[in-house]
């Protein structure tokens, strides 16, 4: 697919893995979460296996027992991209070609972690996952967790390649993410915040949308602030970014997906334990998560 194609604007929500009480993957709990994200919470486009989903601790066979169900799940609604991003080059290609075996529209490929590769070295990496199928690929930027930044000359760079339609922005700098939105404007090249507090100041200077683990709570808000910010209706917008911020933040007052999880459970939808190394959330970061949903409405 060529990214000149490529249109994708709204809230992308990377789902949460729900899990049993014994730890295994919960079929019918990711199928009910599913059909919650894309009808009452207006996901553009659901994300099986990223961080949020806790793809670290999943088996190679259950990340792929995961896309399988959601794109099962999905059935044509909306757009099903796969996180399939490694460390190891191999294994992205890996993953990736299965993926698109399995059917779905998209991967989300997170920049390597751990083994700090120097910026020609990330080039190189997502070169050879473009080349391994022609699925469109989003970058997932997210140096706080990898090690490593991927510099705006190097998105850029990428954006040439045909098939890489996109970045999930997490870096929390906003100086670069403007550098990079203006220098890929040629290319009808995708920017979405991954910083979920900056999503609105993202919108404003170009932005696409979001890939939002908030999504899961604020969806169909996160999707009427990029409405609005298109429409030019920049003060509408900026309300709903003042509004839902404290859930926002409280979100994230613990490791990304405890609090999504618990925010989920206690709104009566199945997802579950968190696998170690991640615990439970502390009873102080449950009292400041239960006041933000309490306040917006969220849980009564």
């Amino acid at each position: 697919m060529n990214h000149k194609q490529w249109d994708l604007k709204g809230c992308l929500i990377p789902i949460v893995t729900p899990f049993t009480d014994d730890y295994k993957v919960d079929e019918a709990g990711l199928r009910t979460l599913i059909d919650y994200m894309i009808d009452e919470q207006d996901a553009v486009a659901i994300i099986p296996c990223g961080t949020t989903g806790e793809s670290p601790t999943l088996s190679h066979q259950e990340h792929l027992d995961v896309i399988k169900i959601t794109v099962d799940a999905v059935d044509g609604r909306v757009l099903v991209i796969a996180g399939t991003g490694s460390n190891s080059t191999d294994e992205a290609v890996y993953m990736t070609k299965a993926a698109a075996d399995l059917g779905v529209n998209g991967t989300l490929q997170v920049g390597p972690y751990y083994n700090k590769p120097s910026q020609e070295g990330i080039i190189r990496h997502f070169e050879e996952i473009a080349k391994a199928t022609d699925l469109p690929i989003i970058v997932y930027n997210i140096p706080g967790r990898t090690g490593r930044n991927i510099e705006p000359d190097t998105v850029v760079k990428l954006a040439e390649i045909d098939t890489i339609v996109g970045l999930k922005d997490a870096s929390g700098d906003i100086l670069q993410a403007m550098k990079i939105i203006k220098a890929t404007l040629p290319y009808n090249f995708h920017v979405y915040a991954g910083e979920d507090a900056l999503t609105f100041s993202l919108l404003c200077l170009g932005g696409h949308g979001a890939v939002a683990a908030v999504g899961h709570v604020i969806g169909k808000e996160v999707n009427q602030m990029v409405k609005l910010v298109r429409e030019g209706s920049i003060e509408a917008a900026r309300n709903i970014h003042y509004k839902t911020l404290d859930v926002v933040n409280a979100l994230f007052v613990e490791p990304n997906p405890v609090p999504v999880k618990q925010a989920l459970t206690w709104m009566g939808l199945p997802a579950g334990r968190v696998r170690l190394p991640l615990v439970d959330m502390t009873e102080k970061g449950k009292d400041v998560l239960r006041k933000a949903l309490l306040d917006l409405g969220k849980i009564s």
